[in-house]
């Protein structure tokens, strides 16, 4: 968690609360970090920390977007920020996807 703090420090984005979010909950037993965040203008946060060696396909791209939803139904209120933050090489067509989506993908 710490490194997700620091790289949102350095851009000047503050959370009021930050929380670790448990997978199982969501049904998946993906390998990567999720946590909900509130920011200081009440909105909430995902962030999702992807640490891999193998590319992020596309096909991975829709089960984010899976997850995503099944959190909004799960905590049961709209999410306005999405982020990805990742440390591993990313397909051209997933990065696209997402940002059309209205992802934020940035690189840790």
């Amino acid at each position: 968690m710490k490194c997700v703090v620091e790289h949102f420090r350095k851009k000047k984005h503050l959370f009021r609360s930050l929380v670790y979010v448990d997978l199982k909950a969501l049904g998946t037993r993906k390998k990567i970090l999720y946590y909900l965040g509130v920011d200081m203008e009440a909105y909430y946060t995902t962030i999702l920390v992807v640490r891999k060696k193998s590319r992020i396909l596309r096909k991975e791209a829709e089960t984010f977007m899976m997850l995503h939803d099944r959190l909004e139904e799960h905590i049961g209120s709209k999410i306005k920020k999405k982020y990805l933050l990742f440390e591993a090489p990313i397909c051209s067509k997933a990065k696209l996807f997402l940002e059309e989506k209205g992802w934020y993908v940035e690189a840790l």
